[in-house]
């Protein structure tokens, strides 16, 4: 059985190859009713397009490479769908790629996504791939950088202030009264995490009496974030902090099990009424929480759908100015910072 072509598509929707084209690849050139005859054409031959091919005469794949720190975190997917939903607009794709902070993983997917001639790369980068971005950019391969500012501005990037996010934060615990605050997070050579550090401190120094601990963790999850929390609870209570600000939600969460698990024993930790708790990037878990989770909120899913759209941009004109977008953070309350009563 002879397997379909674009000319067999073109005939039998009495097109021209070009329109069919257009259908594939420029929709919005090409009216509705044209569209639905071409693709009642596509269904009926059992049309499948070649994308190699493609590839090969236009140099690159409709399909944009997203490369997060963590895809378990929820603040990523968000990015993810963001960017997904505006890729879907311009007929483009999005892959995902999980380098779980690890350097090597992180040059792994970026070699693939080279290989696939991808149509750009998003990524929230863990090392310095300053170098290797310039490379693929050098042969025609646009990049954007995600919840990280690019440095001398090399490359165009979508961020927060996380300086800023994070004195909020800490200005917050020190607005309710609390004067020995833990810092948990790490590792310190994530962007991210050193930033929302220093903005922290930025707060706690202005305030006499005020001091903060750093505990610094492995990875940014869940898990790492109980064994710190447990780490705490086992202290005597005159040695805790009255107030615990952790680098993102996923450690809070973390942290809050380790302080409730013990209620009802010597070792019962009130939240917030002996620690204070703070999270960061605002998921949609944080509100759920036993005791709902303030938090320092990011406006994600708008990160991922603006590094899509300079993407496009540059890749339609690869000599323009480099943007950097950087959003303000916002405070949440909840209740793990101020009690009810």
């Amino acid at each position: 059985m002879t397997t379909p072509s674009v000319h067999d598509v073109a005939n039998s929707a009495g097109v021209s190859v070009g329109t069919v084209s257009n259908v594939l690849n420029h929709p919005h050139k090409v009216s509705p009713s044209t569209i639905e005859r071409v693709q009642k054409a596509i269904e009926s031959l059992g049309f499948i397009r070649n994308d190699a091919a493609r590839q090969l005469r236009v140099g690159h794949s409709q399909t944009i490479g997203l490369v997060v720190l963590d895809v378990r975190n929820p603040f990523f997917t968000d990015i993810a769908r963001g960017a997904e939903d505006k890729a879907a607009e311009g007929g483009l794709t999005v892959t995902l790629g999980n380098s779980d902070e690890n350097s090597e993983r992180e040059a792994k997917y970026l070699d693939l996504f080279e290989q696939q001639r991808v149509f750009g790369v998003l990524i929230s980068p863990y090392g310095d791939i300053t170098d290797r971005l310039d490379s693929m950019r050098k042969r025609g391969i646009p990049a954007v950088l995600v919840d990280r500012e690019s440095p001398n501005s090399t490359f165009s990037s979508v961020s927060v202030d996380d300086i800023v996010g994070g004195k909020l934060a800490a200005d917050h615990l020190l607005d309710i009264g609390r004067r020995r605050i833990a810092f948990i997070g790490g590792p310190m050579a994530i962007r991210q995490v050193s930033d929302r550090l220093a903005g922290a401190r930025q707060a706690v120094d202005t305030v006499p009496g005020a001091q903060i601990e750093v505990i610094e963790i492995e990875g940014l999850s869940v898990i790492a974030g109980r064994a710190a929390g447990a780490e705490i609870v086992a202290r005597v209570p005159a040695d805790r902090p009255d107030a615990i600000f952790a680098a993102n939600d996923l450690v809070a969460m973390g942290v809050l099990q380790a302080l409730l698990m013990n209620g009802g024993t010597a070792l019962a930790v009130r939240v917030p009424e002996d620690i204070a708790l703070m999270g960061y990037d605002d998921i949609d878990f944080a509100s759920a929480a036993v005791v709902p989770l303030s938090s320092i909120s990011q406006p994600s899913a708008h990160m991922g759908r603006t590094a899509v759209e300079i993407l496009l941009d540059e890749a339609a004109n690869p000599e323009t100015d480099r943007r950097q977008v950087v959003f303000a953070p916002k405070l949440v309350i909840r209740a793990s910072t101020i009690s009810a009563n």
